[in-house]
């Protein structure tokens, strides 16, 4: 048996290498090979899943639903060509007797529906998180918005109960409970963003070597996104940011630790610091230090290979970024956030992120507004605990790359479905 899956972003490629990666080391495992369907499957070149068909970089790296002018651009780059050689793709895969796995939002399920192979999906891109918590509804939203009862609408969820769809998993437990309400059969084994985020002891001492002994300490990570060079803008106000911490924990040192993809350019980093004063370090990994106008010190270091360890050492984040966002909720952090001219992190990205992330995330407008609200939320010791309680609701718990590989590899070993009530359980 042979396995395709379809995914439409970068983050989407992440959480589908995970699966993968402990789908192949099962018994009997299926050949496996990958469709992204947004840029060009960097991820599972990485880990040595096949590219299977047309793919191709464009120019709104993906969030083509934020801005109609992003849209036209794509389609100008290429779009239609490239959705139609896709979709042929998908059909041609089906014929050969091939099963889909799509991940991501509406588009690789169409897809996968379209195909005529069996399928499965993770959605990850929809959350009733968007729309409600627990007890009610989110104030505030247009009353049309879930108007069907659910984030995901009626043409969705037709998709997710056809008989050729062998098994959906959403996002979070309360997404999982709205769709069973309507008659779709979804699982929720936890959410594979928070998989593989193992400290090693090793990368944990190389960071903590970097600051020396100071009788009180505030340590930040730093999430400025992963793509240029919109990273880049969102570096310069989070320089601003970092000053206004600074000014308001007079009293600590301030250790500054800064997750980078290892795709971007770290000269560019390193020169945003250097304009707003900060001086090189001499050390093992790039280090900057600059004195307080308290009388404190900053000191922050830029690491391309430790975000785990970024994550588990902070008392807090400052982020700008998406899926690495939702990790560090995902520990128990307190993230904060402003929004910028995107294309990925917009206003209407971090407002709609908020929702998602509920009370772990304090939305600001403008970045030197981060020191004051730092202040606030750390010397809250209740609001501290319910975040971390609302991180693992929200994000749950590692393990769920292996749980949806357990499942899907069942589904393989069985015969096809006959109807869409004896599918899952």
């Amino acid at each position: 048996m042979k396995l395709l899956c379809i995914s439409n972003g970068h983050g989407e490629d992440g959480i589908a290498v995970r699966i993968l990666k402990q789908l192949r080391q099962l018994p009997g495992a299926p050949s496996l090979a990958a469709l992204p369907i947004v840029g060009e499957g960097r991820a599972y070149e990485k880990a040595g899943i096949a590219i299977h068909g047309p793919t191709q970089a464009m120019p709104s790296g993906g969030f083509i639903y934020m801005d109609r002018d992003q849209l036209w651009r794509d389609v100008r780059g290429g779009l239609v060509g490239l959705t139609l050689a896709q979709l042929k793709t998908a059909r041609q895969w089906a014929k050969s007797g091939g099963k889909i796995l799509a991940v991501g939002d509406i588009v690789p399920l169409a897809i996968a529906w379209q195909s005529g192979a069996e399928y499965s999906f993770i959605g990850t891109a929809k959350s009733e998180y968007y729309l409600r918590d627990e007890t009610q509804r989110l104030p505030g939203r247009p009353p049309l918005e879930g108007w069907s009862g659910s984030v995901y609408v009626p043409w969705e969820r037709w998709l997710m109960a056809h008989p050729r769809c062998q098994g959906v998993f959403a996002r979070d437990q309360l997404t999982t409970d709205f769709l069973q309400r309507k008659g779709v059969p979804a699982l929720y084994p936890g959410n594979p963003m928070m998989d593989d985020l193992e400290t090693r002891a090793d990368k944990l001492a190389r960071l903590t070597a970097t600051f020396a002994p100071a009788p009180a300490v505030l340590t930040l990570a730093l999430l400025p996104g992963s793509r240029a060079p919109e990273a880049f803008d969102n570096w310069q106000r989070m320089i601003g940011a970092i000053a206004s911490v600074m000014e308001t924990f007079g009293n600590r040192q301030i250790r500054l630790l800064a997750a980078l993809s290892p795709s971007l350019n770290l000269a560019a980093f390193k020169d945003g610091l250097l304009d707003a004063g900060w001086q090189p370090v001499v050390g093992e990994l790039p280090t900057f230090q600059r004195q307080g106008s308290q009388g404190n010190s900053g000191v922050l270091v830029l690491t391309t290979n430790a975000f785990a360890e970024c994550l588990h050492l902070a008392d807090a984040a400052l982020a700008t970024a998406g899926t690495a966002t939702e990790q560090a909720v995902g520990l128990g952090k307190p993230v904060v956030t402003f929004p910028g001219p995107g294309p990925q992190f917009t206003d209407a990205f971090a407002e709609a992120q908020s929702r998602l992330l509920g009370p772990s995330v304090i939305l600001l407008s403008q970045p030197h507004e981060a020191g004051a609200a730092l202040q606030t939320c750390l010397a809250d010791g209740p609001r501290l605990q319910r975040i971390v309680e609302n991180g693992r609701r929200r994000m749950g718990q590692p393990g769920a790359a292996r749980a949806i590989a357990t499942v899907l590899h069942q589904h393989y070993a069985q015969p096809p479905y006959s109807d869409a009530t004896s599918r899952v359980t």
